[in-house]
């Protein structure tokens, strides 16, 4: 699998490209240096052949929308393995990916339970368009081998994200799924949190269905007097 060149790794480049946000690239500045080392290893990664995604021009795409506006955190683990489904925010595809992959299929199946929506694809944008923040822990992975850029240094750069949007003084609320996403609530300071098990086939049944998320985060959101997600993904 061929790779377009790795999109500037410098934070100013990635702003004025529109690769992130510019209040991102100021708030991500203290990560400067993991960043530009991840560039350099997926660069030789591709020079030993072993093919990466998501695309690389869709690396950051959760920090594309503005910094702001970000009022709700999702966080995953690290993209879809397989060639073609990871777009650069945690759940999401393309909306002309079926079937949808399993953990996305069971998204769909407690986002109708819990408030009444029917997703006929799996592209995510339009939450993130309206300050949900779809993060990955780890934003790349090698093609078909799961958890293959753990501990590799993203994780210092989505850390600082997180540190970033939890020291704002506005709204916001943490829905985190599985144990990899509750390793960060340290980091999430006084922030309310949504816990349930992984909506993977694997524990799904354990405690995500039924855990309401999506009406909850709203919830919270009313409570604080901030504007609540309309979850139709249209």
């Amino acid at each position: 699998m061929s790779h377009p060149p790795v999109p500037p790794t410098t934070l100013e480049r990635l702003a004025r490209s529109g690769a992130i946000d510019q209040g991102w690239a100021l708030e991500l500045e203290p990560v400067s240096a993991e960043i530009e080392a991840m560039a350099g290893f997926l660069c030789a990664e591709t020079a030993a052949g072993r093919p990466w995604l998501p695309p690389a021009d869709t690396i950051f795409r959760a920090f594309r929308d503005p910094f702001d506006n970000v009022s709700v955190l999702i966080l995953g683990q690290d993209p879809y393995p397989t060639p073609g489904h990871p777009i650069g925010l945690a759940f999401a595809v393309e909306r002309h990916v079926h079937p949808l992959p399993r953990s996305l299929q069971n998204i769909a199946v407690e986002l109708r339970a819990d408030v009444g929506v029917t997703a006929a694809h799996g592209d995510l944008s339009a939450w993130a368009d309206q300050g949900v923040l779809l993060l990955n822990r780890v934003l790349t992975v090698q093609a078909g081998a799961a958890g293959s850029h753990r501990r590799r240094g993203w994780e210092a750069v989505t850390e600082q994200a997180i540190r970033a949007v939890v020291a704002r003084p506005r709204p916001l609320v943490a829905i985190l799924w599985g144990r990899d996403a509750a390793a960060v609530r340290p980091l999430l300071g006084d922030t309310p949190v949504i816990e349930s098990a992984h909506p993977s086939p694997l524990s799904a049944r354990g405690g995500f269905f039924g855990s309401r998320p999506f009406s909850r985060a709203n919830d919270y959101l009313t409570a604080a007097g901030a504007a609540t997600v309309d979850w139709s993904l249209g």
